[in-house]
């Protein structure tokens, strides 16, 4: 697969700060989905084309430095958010506050629709009168899925304060639960295996507890090095490996026996 047939994605570290650290809300994969079935993520997918409409520039805040791709992602990770969780960071045009808890939910039954597939985002904004704040995600991490798997992925991950007053909830089809976590307590759980975590995950989780609030994750946003997983073979031994530059640290994860991307 060449560097072109790259599927773009985008996901959301959504956070809220609590006296134990920054939350983030994780949400729990259906086990048919065809990646990461069963796993705790990030709300987050792919882009669809809809989302790199260059007409949705107009209903976007503080647009004007990014490029399409970059504005497409923001919009498509905007877009899974809401879908997966509930969540929406978007204004009314012309405010600069989220929109309420009572706006929002008069919106819901768009979830659905964009879970069929049955509505875009400029289709949204425009029926609405909506602007999404993609001026709020932070650029928090670039992962490329590694070159030996058969669907490859092009991930960017944001993260953004949640919206005080709106209420985080799994849409009970591409994610059957969720849960508000700190990242310590997320790497236990998966430590103790009771939670699946899969490797970029755990990652950005990693990074994540060492960040005391939110406004301290954020002020960590923007200086990313991309990340391609590879193979290193130790003796019989197969480890997937990150560039040390990335920020991560060295990890070495065991995948001798499965695939850890």
């Amino acid at each position: 697969m060449s560097k072109d047939d790259l599927i773009p994605a985008a996901t959301v570290m959504m956070l809220r700060d609590t006296d134990d650290g920054p939350e983030v809300f994780m949400v729990v994969r259906h086990h048919e989905i065809d990646f990461a079935s069963g796993a705790l993520v990030f709300p987050g997918g792919k882009a669809d084309k809809p989302d790199f409409d260059t007409n949705l520039r107009a209903h976007c805040g503080n647009a004007d430095a990014l490029d399409d791709k970059e504005l497409a992602l923001r919009v498509a990770s905007i877009r899974e958010s809401f879908e997966e969780c509930g969540i929406l960071l978007a204004r009314e045009k012309g405010e600069s506050d989220f929109i309420s808890a009572d706006r929002l939910k008069a919106l819901d039954g768009w979830r659905d629709r964009f879970n069929n597939r049955d509505a875009t985002m400029l289709e949204f904004a425009e029926a609405e009168n909506l602007e999404f704040a993609v001026d709020v995600l932070g650029f928090f991490a670039h992962w490329i899925t590694p070159d030996m798997m058969p669907r490859r992925f092009d991930t960017y991950f944001y993260m953004a304060r949640a919206p005080q007053d709106h209420v985080a909830l799994h849409d009970g089809s591409e994610s059957v639960d969720s849960v508000w976590i700190t990242a310590k307590q997320a790497l236990a759980d998966a430590d103790a295996e009771k939670r699946t975590v899969i490797f970029p995950t755990r990652m950005n989780i990693e990074k994540l507890a060492k960040r005391s609030s939110v406004d301290d994750a954020l002020a960590q946003c923007g200086d990313v090095v991309t990340v391609t997983p590879f193979i290193e073979q130790e003796g019989e031994k197969t480890f997937l490996r990150i560039q040390p530059e990335a920020g991560y640290g060295d990890p070495k994860e065991d995948i001798t026996r499965g695939t850890g991307a």
